[in-house]
């Protein structure tokens, strides 16, 4: 049996007419950059996480880029988040000029930890903004976060990259802090066609500003205020977005009947004392509908590495995310950390791996891959 980690034909194949159809329109209408299919979006996005502005992009990461630059993050600015995360998170502050100052993560959901949030405040001058990570569709201790934002005068930026759907007892992520943003890479839970992202805030004025900086900084036409960029989301992606959106809930529900099915199947083959299995920290909760989206299911593994490759051989996709935390990364030596700096974050990058989750993934497909997990552990 072949099962990949994951197989975007089968979602593409049901939707294929719809999608035609829209590409099809747009390229009849030869509005092919922003225009009606991206404030329709953006109007969705707005209803669907409660956030009252969403401002359509070019991908997740020119999202974190932009709206840092709206906040005029720059040089002698110190931003907080996690080094256990994919590049772009950290990657985007070095890009202002600021200094990236890493916290660890809390060892059951992988995002910050509050503790070490609060000692990273304590102690570094002039930090500008948090940047809590949504990681693998979890949302981060908000609650606790928020309140640390507002004992040090801090806003919270949170990187909802991966989490578009999950949410906290506060709220949709991404749509928390004072702002954040989605990106809707192909493999995401909400994908496009290629990259594309969305910026969400709550102020009006930094809503305009964001407008204007991913055309350019260009407010009317030919007339810059300020230095922006090309930012722009391409019309066919909205296009497809604007059909996925309304079932991204459904696609949800069936990650989340699939990771639970994955608990019981671990637990029915005497796994669960070796694997440890994703936190639901906010699964109980009388405000929301609190939930993990679950855009990876990350299991740690002793002897993970021959655990892949044995999962390889046996026809099982599987992924590391992340094998080398970014405060070991080359670009950032310059940053001084030294391994042992954020030993969780160490410590996961050796121990996690992705398994198999989608909505079209069947029962058969995850017995499988629980068997040969078991059979690998037995041997």
């Amino acid at each position: 049996m072949q099962v990949p980690l994951l197989d975007l034909k089968l979602q593409y194949a049901p939707l294929k007419a719809q999608f035609l159809t829209a590409i099809e329109a747009v390229a009849d209408s030869q509005n092919l950059v922003l225009g009606p299919h991206v404030e329709a979006l953006e109007k969705a996005v707005q209803e669907y996480t409660g956030s009252p502005h969403a401002i359509a992009v070019s991908s997740g990461t020119d999202a974190q880029l932009m709206l840092l630059m709206a906040l005029e993050i720059g040089p002698r600015d110190a931003v907080i988040t996690s080094p256990y995360t994919f590049f772009a998170t950290a990657g985007c502050i070095s890009r202002t000029g600021a200094r990236t100052v890493f916290a660890d993560i809390d060892p059951a959901t992988y995002n910050l930890s509050v503790a070490a949030l609060e000692a990273a405040l304590e102690k570094t001058p002039n930090v500008k903004a948090i940047i809590p990570v949504h990681l693998y569709g979890c949302c981060a201790d908000m609650e606790a976060i928020q309140k640390l934002a507002a004992k040090y005068s801090v806003p919270v930026l949170e990187d909802a990259a991966q989490a578009l759907g999950a949410r906290h007892a506060l709220g949709a992520a991404g749509a928390i802090g004072e702002a954040g943003w989605y990106s809707f890479y192909p493999t995401k839970n909400l994908g496009a066609f290629g990259d594309a992202g969305m910026v969400t805030c709550k102020d009006d004025a930094l809503a305009s500003k964001l407008r204007a900086l991913r055309n350019h900084g260009m407010e009317p036409r030919y007339y810059h205020h300020l230095v922006g960029g090309n930012f722009r989301m391409d019309a066919i992606q909205a296009a497809v977005l604007n059909i996925k959106l309304p079932l991204l809930d459904g696609w949800g529900s069936g990650r989340r009947e699939r990771a639970a099915y994955y608990r019981r199947a671990f637990a029915a083959n005497g796994l669960e004392k070796t694997l440890t299995l994703p936190a639901e920290p906010w699964r109980e909760t009388s405000i929301h509908a609190a939930h993990h989206i679950y855009n990876q299911f990350i299991v740690r593994a002793p002897n993970r590495d021959a655990l892949r490759a044995f999962l390889q051989k046996s026809g099982i996709g599987s992924e590391v995310y992340y094998p080398l935390p970014l405060h070991l990364q080359e670009c950032f030596k310059s940053l001084g950390y030294k391994t042992g700096d954020f030993p969780e974050s160490e410590r996961a990058s050796q121990e996690t791996l992705a398994l198999p989750i989608f909505p079209e993934l069947t029962e058969a497909q995850q017995a499988y891959v629980v068997e040969k997990i078991a059979e690998f552990y037995r041997s």
